[in-house]
């Protein structure tokens, strides 16, 4: 199951699924108040996003399943794991929300209302690392979610939320210390929205990787990282499997 971040829907995942068609069976959604899921009942709190995430699993009758998460759907992949660990084979996370309090929240107040192609690509400079080119296509993506009516008025009202005072809840690292799955963690060392030193200090279950000259849209940067990492989760519960 792969959870798309802030703004974005499942497509944000096409970078990685052909690395990923050999290894295993793939799922993506659309969160709760995006693109196709605008229209979901409470749309914005995180017990949402995991309540959805779960039972589209179930209603697609798959009880047990690996889990990644980019950004906001990293937060959202932490907090199922923790609520439904019995259910999840392996996490990887991709700069998680909620793992420091820090956030640009500027940035992506910015990134919520832009609406047209050259303010979105000044903006998404800002989101990768300093000298990777913006594609075309994750422009084109990120805008095509906005023609939906009232995407980006309810963009808005997530990114409002996301923060108090400019700084964002954090998941305790006591409650990360109790996943028993493998867990992973992949971030980019020019990481301007969330920064890198929110994975310091995870606990010795969280494997962490840090990647130079990369910045926070991982999926689209790094793409050999990403499936590398998770084609490595699946050959780890698979080689642990009785």
């Amino acid at each position: 199951m792969l959870i798309h971040g802030f703004g974005g829907s499942h497509e944000a995942w096409v970078p990685v699924l052909d690395g990923l068609v050999a290894e295993a069976r793939t799922h993506a959604v659309d969160l709760p108040g995006h693109a196709a899921s605008i229209d979901y009942p409470d749309a914005g709190p995180p017990k949402t996003a995991v309540a959805a995430v779960l039972d589209a699993m179930t209603r697609r009758g798959v009880e047990r399943f690996h889990l990644a998460g980019h950004s906001l759907g990293g937060a959202v992949a932490t907090l199922i794991a923790l609520s439904a660990p019995q259910r999840v084979l392996s996490l990887t996370l991709l700069a998680p929300g909620g793992f420091g309090p820090e956030i640009n929240f500027r940035l992506l107040k910015r990134f919520a209302s832009a609406r047209e192609p050259t303010e979105m690509k000044h903006v998404l400079e800002g989101m990768f690392g300093f000298r990777r080119a913006i594609p075309d296509s994750v422009v084109e993506h990120v805008l095509g979610i906005r023609a939906k009516r009232g995407q980006v008025e309810l963009l808005q009202r997530f990114a409002d939320g996301m923060t108090r005072d400019g700084r964002q809840g954090v998941i305790p690292r006591a409650s990360l210390a109790t996943l028993a799955m493998p867990v992973r963690v992949l971030w980019g060392k020019q990481d301007n929205v969330l920064p890198a030193h929110s994975a310091d200090n995870l606990p010795d279950n969280c494997a962490v990787t840090l990647l130079a000259e990369t910045g926070h849209m991982l999926i689209d940067e790094a793409p050999d990282a990403v499936i590398g990492m998770l084609r490595a989760q699946i050959g780890a519960v698979s080689s642990a499997a009785p």
